[in-house]
Formats: structure tokens, sequence, C-alpha cells
């Protein structure tokens, strides 16, 4: 049986690799504003190891999906991004405070200012932290971070189907898997219309693969399911 651990990672892994492959469709569904100012034939850079030099004891932790990013500006500019992706599917105590710790540990570190991005997987509607701040005897402090919550998305779930960008197909995955919980047939049946969509949207065979296997891994199902998917 899979430890805590290993859950974990499963949660997080299809995560990072999809922010790896398609930051750019990320970023024009989430947040077409800071998409719209990169210079994208520039290309991003993927810092792990920059963020792991900031994220290595237990304090802060290593339970959400986390990616930092290099992009240059259409001025060029250099920018960095930090993306949290909480996947854990409930709220997550000390969130905002993260958020907080890694974004100041990078700018200490690396003296680069960061734009702190979090998307939220979770089930409740009341739960969007978007800042954390203290203020005592006139001294104050109020970090504040973009925000976007998947369930949002789930009112109009046929134009997210029909969007053409590449990222729209996994968030559908996250959202079904999320609501197909414990309903083996359900998400089977979601997961054969995700599959079967992908060769609608004239995407090349890789980005077919790619896309194919991040929903696979997402969306898994028991080994008899799996069988009949197969």
């Amino acid at each position: 049986m899979p430890s805590k651990k290993q859950a974990r990672a499963d949660l997080d892994s299809p995560w990072k690799e999809a922010l790896d492959l398609f930051l750019g469709p990320f970023l024009s569904l989430f947040y077409p504003i800071i998409h719209a100012e990169i210079d994208w034939e520039r290309g991003y850079e993927i810092l792990d190891k920059e963020l792991q030099r900031i994220s290595h004891d237990a304090r802060v932790g290593r339970r959400l999906a986390d990616k930092l990013f290099k992009v240059w500006l259409r001025d060029g500019q250099e920018a960095w991004l930090l993306i949290h992706i909480e996947v854990q599917g409930r709220k997550e105590p000390g969130f905002a405070e993260r958020m907080f710790i890694y974004s100041y540990r990078i700018y200490d570190r690396y003296r680069k200012p960061v734009v702190s991005l979090a998307v939220l997987c979770d089930e409740d509607p009341d739960w969007r932290p978007d800042r954390f701040g203290y203020e005592r005897w006139g001294s104050s402090h109020d970090f504040r971070f973009l925000m976007v919550k998947l369930i949002d998305l789930r009112s109009d779930e046929a134009a997210l189907e029909s969007n053409r960008n590449v990222f729209a197909p996994i968030v559908l995955a996250q959202l079904k898997a999320s609501e197909t919980r414990g309903t083996p047939e359900e998400r089977r049946r979601w997961k054969v219309r995700l599959v079967k969509g992908l060769y609608d949207r004239g995407l090349t065979a890789e980005k077919v693969r790619q896309l194919f296997r991040l929903i696979d891994w997402m969306m898994e199902l028991p080994k008899d399911q799996e069988l009949e998917f197969r």
C-alpha cells in the first residue's frame, strides 16, 4: 500500500510535469494579463534547484506542488514566477504563510522579485487565501498573491471542454478526479471522454501523448476499470 508520502507525490507530480510542459497555456488560461507580458519566443527556465535550496526544512514542508520559473518580459526584463498548486483536496492550514515564506526566502537568497501564484484544487468554496500579514504599533507587513480556485470553473464545464487551450483538459481531469472519487465507473467514463477529446483538438502526436500521460496519471482507476479503459 502506498505511503502518505508516495500518495502525496502521486498528486503533485502530474501538476509539476504539466507546468514544465505547458507553462504558457497555463498562464494564458488562468493569468492572461501575465501571459500577455511575457516574451514567449525567449522560452523560460525551470528553476528547480533554486527552489530546492529555499524549501528544504520541515517548517515549510513540501506538501504543495511548487514550481519556480524564470521568464523574460517583452521589454527585456527578467521575472521570476513562483507557482503553488494545492492538490490535496482540502484546506491547508498555514497556506498563505508558506506562500509568504517561500517568497521572502527567494528574495533574500537571490534578490529577485517574485510573482506568487496559487491554484487551489479543494472543494471548499469559502476558502480563498490570497494574503498574509501582520501589524503592531504602526509597523505592518501585507503580502498578497494571485489565486484561482478550480471549482469556480465547474459551473461552465462545457466551455472548459471546448476551450482550445491545451491546459483545459488537464484542469478538467483534476476536477473530475476530485468529483468522481469513490465512483470508479463514472471516473472511467470521464477519462475516456477526455482522452477521446484530445484527438479533436488538432494537436501534434507528441502533445496528445503528453496530455494522455497527464490525464492517465491524474485519473487513476482500480485495476479492473483500468483494464476496461485500455
